[in-house]
This record gives structure tokens, C-alpha cells and sequence, in this order.
């Protein structure tokens, strides 16, 4: 069975390494179009990583993209920073957050 969206954000903070992401304080807002639209935030704080479904009021940081396209990057099967030049993921707010987001996961 094909991997959904709720599937990734439920294993968000399972995956999460907080030694990859020391002291930091954010939230991240996720934004998904296609088969599943909806919206998402990730809030890392104090080592630890909460998901939550819905929209976050200040989030330091937006990822927006098709929901196939993520659960290709978050699987492996797409680069995210190929992706992300190709215009299959947009990136609102901190960049240098966008980067870290990669490392501070465990993909798969």
C-alpha cells in the first residue's frame, strides 16, 4: 500500500533527530495540493517534534507542494533539492531552515 501524506506527518516526529537540530525553535508549515490537499505544521522545539493538522498563525517557514511530489522526496525516490529547482516544491520564510529540514530526519 502506497505511502499517504497523514502516513509521513504521523512519522514526523518519530523521525526526528534532535541532535541534527540543537536548540532551535520553529514551526514549519506544510501546504499540499493535489490527490492529497490539506495543510499541515511541524513545530520542533526543546529537542522534541510535534505534528499537528491545520495551519499554524506565524510558522517560520512554508513548504508548499503537490502531495505525490513530497512522498517522493520524504520515500527518496526525489531529490528535494532537484525538486525544489524544478519548482516542485516552494519555500516561504527561512531558507537555511528549508535546508536543515533534510538532515534533521531520518528518510525511510
Amino acid at each position: 500500500m502506497p505511502l499517504t501524506v497523514a502516513d509521513l506527518m504521523s512519522k514526523m516526529p518519530g523521525a526526528f533527530l534532535p541532535e541534527k537540530a540543537p536548540g532551535l525553535d520553529a514551526v514549519i508549515q506544510f501546504k499540499f495540493s493535489g490527490a492529497e490537499a490539506g495543510e499541515w505544521y511541524a513545530a520542533i522545539k526543546d529537542g522534541k517534534c510535534t505534528v499537528t493538522q491545520g495551519a499554524h498563525p506565524s510558522p517560520k517557514m512554508t513548504l508548499s507542494a503537490d502531495s505525490a511530489d513530497y512522498v517522493k522526496i520524504f520515500t527518496g525516490e526525489m531529490d528535494g533539492m532537484q525538486a525544489f529547482m524544478q519548482g516542485k516544491i516552494k519555500l516561504a520564510g527561512d531558507l537555511n531552515l528549508a535546508m536543515k529540514l533534510m538532515t534533521m530526519f531520518k528518510i525511510r
